[in-house]
């Protein structure tokens, strides 16, 4: 069953990634699905500070591919924007923080599908307005 929610400022969607990761257990793999600027990032924030983690420490890994923050449980944040193939994924270790013991967090997921695990939770966030963001949280493998 979809879950769905709406913030209206970066702050909201910050307090929902908080509020999201609260009910997160290790070995979860969260996608998030929008175009950029939808919030990606800034809820990867809220989720990172309900781990542990200054959201101020938060960025997106563009051009690194994966940020690892040490919070309990680990939580790491991939970009796969640049990425051409799931191979990519694949040569930097994908999979071996996919089965560990962390919390993984995919901006651009779509680019990974077919060899992300089926019990991923699928997060699609739209831009609504110039402030206001839907989302839409869909469990598919569960």
């Amino acid at each position: 069953m979809d879950t769905e929610f709406v913030s209206h400022s970066p702050e909201e969607t910050i307090a929902l990634g908080k509020q999201f990761a609260g009910e997160l257990s290790p070995g979860v793999i969260v996608c998030l699905n929008g175009e950029l600027g939808a919030g990606k990032t800034h809820f990867v924030k809220g989720m990172a500070e309900a781990l542990g983690v200054d959201q101020n420490d938060v960025q997106s890994p563009t051009f690194t591919l994966i940020n690892e923050y040490m919070s309990d449980p680990p939580l790491y944040h991939f970009d796969c924007y640049r990425m051409e193939s799931p191979r990519e994924a694949l040569e930097i270790g994908a999979e071996e923080y996919f089965y560990g013991d962390g919390i993984c967090v995919i901006e651009w997921p779509e680019r990974i599908t077919s060899i992300l695990p089926p019990e991923a939770i699928w997060i699609s966030i739209e831009a609504t307005d110039k402030e206001t963001r839907k989302f839409v949280i869909r469990k598919i493998g569960s």
